[in-house]
């Protein structure tokens, strides 16, 4: 039976799915480019070289698999790129949505896609995306940096740890390996991208969901800076993480739960598939003790066991109050986000008023107040509808909104984006939610995959503006908006008309002194 938390589970790991590289049918049959670590051959296609499964460091084994990751071993000869690299361990997608997301084993999955108009010595701009999926679903299978190519910038896809590989926290010394996996990842573009025609001074971090999260984090570690210049978030802002005593709470209850001792050999000894059944098993536990301001599962949410933990080390400090004054951040949300966990399940309509109110109580709302003014902004919503927008308030919106308003004095721009063309599928009913606005970002509409949320005809008007936005912002950092700035705090609508407006949220007030962390 398909469930809320395994059709969410499913979405986000489309993209792991597994697909051939281009055969070479354009410009040439193969493309070689060397890297330190040894040559790779890539594949071209009406002028794109496209490389696929490239590593970036180790192949792990054992208890390496819970540990920071070692660099990649040089080869002789020339290693293939031409197929997707192996995924990260993590659930199986139930069916029907198994169809999008079968697995790649194996162990090199630290791994990384490129996509260039140009290798050589060009030194284009360079975009690395970080896939979403909750921390523990998805892959970098699902994007296609054609489009970014062809219009001049170079994309770099990668895939790093997830679940109990990359979020494990024991407090021996080691957090937040999957962040770790991403700033290898980033050292490796520095070293390496000029290879392939990008500027390493000239890179942008970006990502969706989760991706954006660890976009968030990456601002926030001292190992990060200097690797890039930009940053875009789209739906997170890094406001979800956990305190070290969360952290170690989540690990103690694993640990409990496989029957293990506390160390990450003892963890790495049950095997893989020993703690995903194990992670399960917690996560339906945290499902019966909603707390958003930890785990989540509240009303219309599932529970997120995995997030970076601020260890006082690796992560030392919140994304907020962290942010330096030198990178240029794009920033957004979608206007519907929330309708992603609902409207696939044909449950919109039967969220009660009661599931209403608790969800505002669990966000520390005060119902009393906050109520009356939800209905007054979203007029004839039903509580399905207003806990669709509740929710994407609580983790994208506001803490968007408080970001750029705490990057306000940077002498580096913020850019204030919000999403809201309307999805045709499940009647209409499925809206500006969720993810949305990826394939509109990849330009990637003709891709049958993303129809399942887009319908089959997008447009492509909105593709051209939300694509050419983005190769502009990675390009020179800027937008053809103003700056967002308090109280204007001036925002785009992405829509087929778009439009400038300024301090769009009916809500934001309702918000202040609530710990969104």
């Amino acid at each position: 039976m398909l469930t809320r938390r395994t059709f969410l589970r499913s979405v986000a790991a489309t993209s792991a799915l597994a697909g051939l590289a281009a055969t070479g049918c354009g410009d040439s049959p193969a493309s070689i480019v060397t890297t330190r670590a040894g040559r790779v051959r890539g594949s071209v296609t009406a002028g794109v070289h496209a490389f696929k499964g490239v590593p970036y460091a180790a192949p792990l084994h054992g208890v390496d698999r819970y540990l920071p990751s070692r660099p990649v071993e040089p080869w002789s000869g020339v290693r293939d790129a031409l197929v997707l690299g192996p995924t990260a361990p993590q659930p199986v997608a139930a069916p029907p949505m198994d169809f999008f997301a079968p697995p790649i084993p194996g162990a090199d999955y630290l791994n990384l896609n490129i996509w260039t108009p140009e290798p050589g010595s060009a030194g284009l701009p360079v975009m690395v995306w970080i896939h979403g999926g909750g921390f523990d679903t998805g892959s970098n299978g699902l994007y296609d940096g054609s489009a970014f190519a062809r219009d001049g910038v170079v994309l770099v896809a990668i895939n790093y740890r997830l679940g109990a590989e990359g979020f494990l926290f024991l407090d021996d010394g080691v957090a937040n390996v999957g962040l770790l996996d991403q700033i290898s990842a980033l050292e490796w573009v520095r070293d390496n991208i000029a290879a392939f025609g990008g500027d390493p001074g000239n890179v942008t971090i970006s990502g969706q969901s989760s991706g954006a999260m660890a976009v968030g984090s990456l601002l926030a570690m001292p190992r990060a800076r200097g690797l890039f210049r930009r940053a875009i978030m789209q739906s997170g802002a890094g406001n979800i993480c956990y305190s070290a005593d969360t952290a170690r709470e989540i690990g103690q209850r694993l640990v409990t739960k496989l029957g293990v001792a506390p160390t990450r050999e003892a963890v790495a000894s049950a095997g893989t598939e020993r703690v995903l059944s194990a992670t399960a098993a917690v996560m339906s536990d945290l499902a019966r003790q909603p707390d958003p301001q930890r785990w989540g599962g509240e009303p219309g949410c599932r529970v997120n066991m995995w997030r970076s933990t601020l260890d006082g080390s690796t992560l030392p400090e919140r994304t907020i109050d962290a942010v330096g004054p030198d990178v240029d951040v794009l920033i957004g949300h979608n206007g519907e986000e929330g309708r992603l966990s609902l409207v696939p399940f044909r449950s919109l309509d039967s969220v009660s008023e009661s599931e209403l109110i608790t969800a505002m109580r669990l966000y520390r709302l005060p119902v009393d107040r906050a109520l009356p003014v939800y209905r007054a902004a979203y007029p004839g919503a039903n509580p399905g509808a207003l806990l669709a927008i509740l929710q994407a308030d609580w983790f994208y919106t506001i803490p968007g909104l408080r970001l750029a308003d705490a990057r306000a004095t940077a002498r580096a721009a913020t850019y204030m984006y919000e999403f809201t063309w309307r999805s045709p599928q499940f009647d209409g009913q499925l809206g500006s939610c969720h993810f949305l606005e990826v394939p509109f970002v990849f330009d990637q509409l003709r891709d049958r995959r993303m129809h399942w949320i887009t319908g089959p005809n997008p447009p492509q008007q909105l593709a051209d503006l939300v694509h050419g936005t983005w190769v502009q912002f990675v390009t020179g950092g800027r937008v053809d908006w103003p700056r967002y700035e308090p109280p204007r705090r001036t925002t785009m609508r992405l829509d087929l008309q778009p439009t400038v407006v300024d301090d769009p949220s009916p809500v934001r007030g309702l918000w202040d002194g609530i710990d969104l962390y």
